[in-house]
This record gives C-alpha cells, sequence and structure tokens, in this order.
C-alpha cells in the first residue's frame, strides 16, 4: 500500500483498521481504508470532502471532522452521511471525538468547541482555547491538545472549561487509553507524558528518545514510536515507573498506531508510504 494514511483507529464491532488518505490537497475528498485481518487488500470508501480527525464508537461507526460538519461512516455498508453543524458553513473542524453518552464533539482552528448529541446539528459551543489540534474523551470529560502553546486543557460535562497543564516542550498527539488516563507524546521534549482527567494532573512523565509521536492505548501496556528510529515500545504503565516490556522495529515513519485489545494485535502505519505492519500477540514479545 503506497497510501499515505494520517490517521487511524481500530473497530472492534466489524473487526476492521479504519484508515484516512487526506486528498491531494486540503480542500479535496479523503477517503477512507479498512482493512480486516483476512483480507490482503483494502477496502476502499469515499467520502464526499475533506476529512481532519477521527473518532469512531467501537460498534461500526466511524466519525470524521470536515468542513462545516462531521461524517458517519457505517463501515459494514460502507456508506457516508455528512451531518452539518448549524451556523457553522464555513467553518474548517479540525478535531472530532465522541463521548460516552453518544455526543459527538468538535474541535476548530480558532479554539471553538461545538458538541452535539449524536445526529443533531445544533448543540452546546463554548470558546474554550487558543487552537484544538487534537480532542479525546474519558467518559464525558473532554481533553483539549494545543500543539502551539503545548498544553492540555479539560472540559467538564457540564460545558465548562476545567484546568489546563503545560505538556512538555513540544506535545504533537494525545489519545485516551482503556486506564482512565490521557496519554501524550511530546516529541520535542522526549518524553511520554500520562494525565489523569479528575482531576488533570500529571501522573507520570518517561524519556522516549528518537522522535516519540505515534500512541496507542490498550488494557495492557501503552504503545509509543520511534518515528527517528523506526521503533515501536510498549510500556507498563501500572506502576509509578513506566516500565518497557517490549520493542519492534517498524516501517519507516511510524506516524500512527492502532491496537486490537481482542486479538492483542498492534497496528503501525507507515507515513512514508510504506504501508502497515501488522504485529500479532504484540504484547507478549517475539517468538
Amino acid at each position: 500500500m503506497t497510501e499515505r494514511p494520517q490517521t487511524a483507529i481500530f473497530d472492534d464491532r466489524t473487526n476492521q483498521l479504519v484508515l484516512v488518505v487526506p486528498g491531494p490537497t486540503p480542500t479535496a475528498p479523503a477517503k477512507i481504508l479498512t482493512l480486516h485481518p483476512q483480507q490482503t487488500s483494502p477496502r476502499v470508501i469515499d467520502l464526499p470532502g475533506p476529512a481532519t480527525g477521527l473518532t469512531g464508537d467501537n460498534a461500526g461507526v466511524a466519525y470524521l471532522s470536515t468542513h462545516g460538519g462531521y461524517f458517519a461512516v457505517d463501515l459494514t455498508a460502507g456508506q457516508a452521511v455528512r451531518v452539518g453543524v448549524h451556523d457553522a458553513d464555513n467553518v474548517d473542524f479540525t478535531a472530532i471525538t465522541r463521548l460516552s453518552d453518544g455526543a459527538v464533539v468538535l474541535g476548530t482552528a480558532d479554539g471553538t468547541l461545538d458538541t452535539l448529541q449524536a445526529g443533531a446539528t445544533d448543540g452546546r459551543r463554548a470558546k474554550v482555547h487558543a487552537r484544538i489540534d487534537s480532542l479525546a474523551a474519558q467518559g464525558n470529560t473532554v481533553a483539549v491538545l494545543d500543539r502551539g502553546q503545548t498544553s492540555v486543557t479539560t472540559i467538564g460535562a457540564d460545558g465548562r472549561i476545567g484546568q489546563s497543564l503545560r505538556a512538555g516542550q513540544g506535545a504533537t498527539t494525545m489519545v485516551a487509553d482503556p486506564a482512565g488516563r490521557l496519554l501524550v507524546t511530546d516529541t520535542r521534549g522526549g518524553q511520554l507524558l500520562a494525565f489523569g482527567v479528575d482531576p488533570l494532573i500529571l501522573r507520570q512523565a518517561y524519556p522516549v528518545p528518537e522522535s516519540p509521536y505515534g500512541l496507542a492505548g490498550s488494557r495492557g501496556l501503552a504503545w509509543v514510536s520511534q518515528t527517528s528510529a523506526n521503533i515501536v515500545i510498549g510500556y507498563d504503565l501500572s506502576t509509578g515507573i513506566p516500565q518497557e516490556k517490549v520493542r519492534y522495529p517498524t516501517v519507516r515513519q511510524p506516524n500512527t498506531l492502532a491496537f486490537d485489545d481482542a486479538a492483542g494485535t498492534l497496528y503501525v502505519v507507515s507515513g512514508s508510504g510504506d504501508g502497515v505492519q501488522v504485529i500479532e500477540h504484540a504484547a507478549t514479545g517475539p517468538s
């Protein structure tokens, strides 16, 4: 696969890896590639517009932020439906996440957050930050990553802005993990950061050299890629100090990670067009 996906998730219900490939220009339509473990080539789902962020419900639907709203994609039928946000026709949504109550949360480049119940076109709007580069949710609490200010900010279920903390020297990626943490890579500072959400507190900061970037959380380990070394490492965060458990050489530029907890499979997606690396039983190490 020579495509260069920009983000990925794994959907448990359909047992598929979901990849988003941007169009040749920022305004060109994007497409989704889905890959089942038994497939030799991905299925293509064309989107009717550009796409930025990606999230899912783990039950067969993927959600992608776009200009003026978001796409809801039925991964079984291969159909995408666009949901336009009221009074946001000219808004570039840069990030998306989904709360445990089913609400969809969209963020913009100017720091506006829109929260809408599933399928609704109107909801709660709030100005929360200078820029929203990435969103993640733990329960009904939303976390905002601002790369320019290298900070993490939480917004509660009531829509009120909570705490804000600096995230190293140059934070780039953020995910929520099954243990209730927020994981952040501080690429410039060479660290893996683990935050608690309620309240927002930095619980762990651990050195990871060679440009840490890709992230995935799982029930056992936290996965971090070193993009300068083409390595992915699994860390046990259950104790006070992260412990390295396994490491693997990867495809070039391992920018994106996704994990299938049921099968224990780690997916490493190349940012340079070298395809997807599949590491089965990743947490147990090489056989």
